[in-house]
């Protein structure tokens, strides 16, 4: 027997998918550990022991792939716990960072009180290096070693963990900052060194050395996180490499992982889309929206004919990231969020949460703030007395206490009513989620499945679907752990890119583009090689950065593998007249078009996962539990609502709502009007009016 496990580390709880190779999934649950990571991992493995009956170290001893997600670099730019960092940048330019592109984000453009962002290196850490390249790739000053030694000495005094380094247009002549790095390294052994044109060597200057800094700055958080994992791994028993999930949907090597730690950042959720895929497509459905809530946040996903966007150069916690990310749409809407009352008396619900700990007031961990947990509980959604099949005892009555005294007295209404809202007040805030990824981006939700992830998402899904008119939700068993399952799922991938600045007229040579996409495909090959991917099981992606002549956005263009080349062309600026035509609602043929950059993204493919299918059941009698008063209204007039047992539940069994299906690691709510079928995938296909 071999397997396949997946961990995947959360704010609130980390979860594990355990796969075998006779198709038999397992999903477990620990709670969270963010000063170690590897105590909820040693607690998730004592579970798996137990459930399997098999010594861990023996079930370790047989993966064949192990996957590791984690929260570090997210948790560390979000709480600035990143190391001391220098930059080395070119003279004149050490204030681009703060400059930005000279306004602040989306949004907050025009919001004179808005902060100005925390900058990761400090001014005088800044330090300007005296040489110079222009556009074509001329060295017009030399590269002044001078200065970079100087600056060595000043990040030694400083005691300075790790140093960027990006310099004017180095992406057309990169020999300066390959020095630089050099002298950095030689000079300061043990410190993190970050190059601009390895992490991103892409056009856009304040891009770059944004996205080199906050990749120093994490780089030896994660190193040090990777280090622990990995030999926590080792001595529990893995005998593979274990692997990293990174925020462009794919798995990664340790030292792909730490050379690139920005990669790291929102890798989370990156892998909900390709669970997703295998959900849905047995069920016919290539357009799909995946909503994970959790403890503390609430993540979106949309993928459109199998295809999951993808954004580069875009602001992700107050900082310009260039590296390709999965795109995704975060709220701070999870179990844990705390409903308050503010100033006018109005009712909110987050984006503060109490996490894990304390947590939910029904966790009897300390918590006294109203939360959605608690609100659930209230509205009889949740077990009254324990969650994760028993393992997680709760007091409801503590959950009608905190909303009692923080949210009903203070209005004056009732505690049902108070649950009520706020059950309503957090569904609102995550379809206005749903409706940025959809109908903000030109598409029409309705022409969509809702793919359920996350613990918490079940109970709210069907409302979700209802308010913004999706008919069809679908639940796998798994939902919990969903992310942790597309991680085993998914291929190992990395993104190759360069600048190649071209205008496509008549005197466009464009074998030079080709020339650069096969380099990049060489390097590629030897990288995965070495990983020990067979040469059959590679495949690349190839896109390109176009826009018309005196645009400053690009718009990204899928060309597939098809080769660039005067037979090839016209097909490719075809796409992307019609990609500016879905973006911006027009195009404009007879106009220039210009390349800026290119990229392919190489995937070592995994071998599809075997999944035993679910067999029929004696009937949906053997699996109701119980009835249990509910509130489906905001007259909160209470309901008797079955209750049914999911383990006990097969294949096409059909479950009219109002009902709850209680799984062992989440609670599905089926509201009023909707119905649904347990799918022999493992899925609950749930259908609305």
């Amino acid at each position: 027997m071999s397997y396949r496990l997946g961990v995947d580390a959360g704010g609130t709880f980390t979860d594990f998918v355990l796969a075998d190779d006779a198709g038999h999934i397992h999903l477990f649950k620990a709670t969270s550990t963010p000063e170690d990571g590897t105590k909820a991992i040693a607690e998730g493995f004592a579970q798996i022991a137990e459930t399997m009956g098999i010594p861990m170290a023996r079930i370790l001893e047989q993966t064949e792939l192990c996957v590791n997600g984690t929260t570090v670099a997210l948790n560390a730019l979000i709480q600035h716990k990143g190391v001391k960092t220098g930059l080395l940048c070119t003279a004149g330019h050490e204030d681009s960072l703060e400059i930005r592109l000279g306004h602040k984000e989306e949004g907050y453009r025009y919001d004179a009180e808005y902060p100005a962002a925390r900058i990761l290196v400090d001014r005088h850490l800044r330090v300007p290096v005296r040489e110079r390249v222009i556009s074509d790739g001329t060295v017009r000053t030399a590269l002044n070693e001078d200065d970079v030694r100087a600056a060595c000495e000043l990040f030694r005094r400083e005691k300075v963990q790790a140093v960027a380094v990006s310099f004017l247009w180095s992406v057309a002549n990169d020999a300066h900052e390959k020095r630089a790095a050099q002298i950095v390294r030689d000079m300061l052994p043990g410190v993190y060194v970050s190059v601009g044109t390895e992490v991103f060597p892409q056009m856009r200057e304040y891009t770059r050395t944004s996205t080199t800094v906050v990749n120093a700055y994490l780089g030896p958080v994660l190193a040090a996180y990777v280090d622990s994992i990995d030999a926590f791994y080792k001595q529990a028993g893995v005998k593979v490499p274990v692997r990293y999930f990174q925020s462009n949907g794919g798995m990664a090597a340790r030292e792909a992982m730490v050379g690139r730690a920005v990669n790291a950042i929102n890798s989370g959720p990156a892998s909900a889309p390709m669970a997703g895929r295998h959900v849905a497509k047995p069920l016919g459905f290539d357009n799909y929206i995946t909503v994970d809530m959790g403890g503390t946040s609430f993540d979106i996903t949309l993928t459109k004919d199998g295809k999951t966007n993808v954004s580069k150069d875009m602001d992700f916690l107050r900082y310009r990231i260039g590296c390709p990310m999965i795109q995704v749409e975060t709220l701070g809407a999870g179990g844990g969020s705390i409903a308050w009352i503010d100033s006018m008396g109005v009712l909110n619900v987050g984006p503060q949460s109490a996490g894990a700990h304390p947590g939910p007031a029904c966790y009897q961990r300390g918590g006294t703030l109203p939360t959605v947990t608690d609100a659930n509980v209230t509205l009889g959604y949740l077990n009254p007395e324990h969650l994760l099949g028993g393992r997680l005892k709760i007091d409801a009555q503590a959950a009608r206490r905190a909303i009692e005294q923080h949210v009903a007295k203070p209005l004056g209404i009732s505690v049902e009513q108070a649950a009520f809202g706020i059950f309503s007040i957090v569904n609102n805030n995550m379809v206005n989620g749903i409706r940025r990824v959809s109908i903000e981006r030109g598409y029409d939700p309705r022409d969509f499945a809702l793919i359920g992830a996350g613990g918490a998402t079940a109970l709210h899904i069907t409302a979700l679907a209802r308010e913004i008119g999706i008919k069809s939700v679908l639940v796998p068993k798994l939902a919990s752990g969903l992310c942790a399952f597309g991680q085993i799922l998914s291929d190992v991938r990395y993104n190759y890119m360069a600048a190649t600045p071209m205008r496509l007229d008549e005197r466009a040579d464009l074998n030079t583009i080709e020339y650069r996409f096969q380099d990049l495909e060489a390097q590629a090959i030897a990288a995965l090689r070495s990983e020990g991917v067979a040469p059959g099981d590679i495949v690349f992606q190839r896109n390109i950065d176009m826009r018309y002549l005196g645009q400053v956005h690009e718009c990204t263009v899928d060309i597939g593998n098809s080769p660039v080349n005067d037979a090839t062309i016209a097909t490719i600026r075809a796409a992307f007249h019609q990609l500016h035509r879905q973006l911006f609602t027009y195009d404009e043929p007879d106009s220039m078009i210009e390349v800026v950059n290119i990229e392919s993204t190489v995937s070592g493919r995994t071998k599809p996962l075997v999944h035993k299918a679910l067999e029929v059941s004696a009937g949906i009698g053997q699996a109701l539990k119980c009835h249990r008063n509910m509130i489906f209204s905001p007259e909160a007039q209470a309901q008797s609502t079955p209750v049914y047992d999911g383990q006990k539940l097969g294949a096409k069994d059909c479950i009219v709502g109002p009902a709850v299906i209680e799984e062992p690691t989440t609670t599905i709510v089926i509201q009023p009007g909707w119905t649904s079928t347990l799918n022999e995938s493992g899925t609950y296909v749930i259908s609305g009016h």
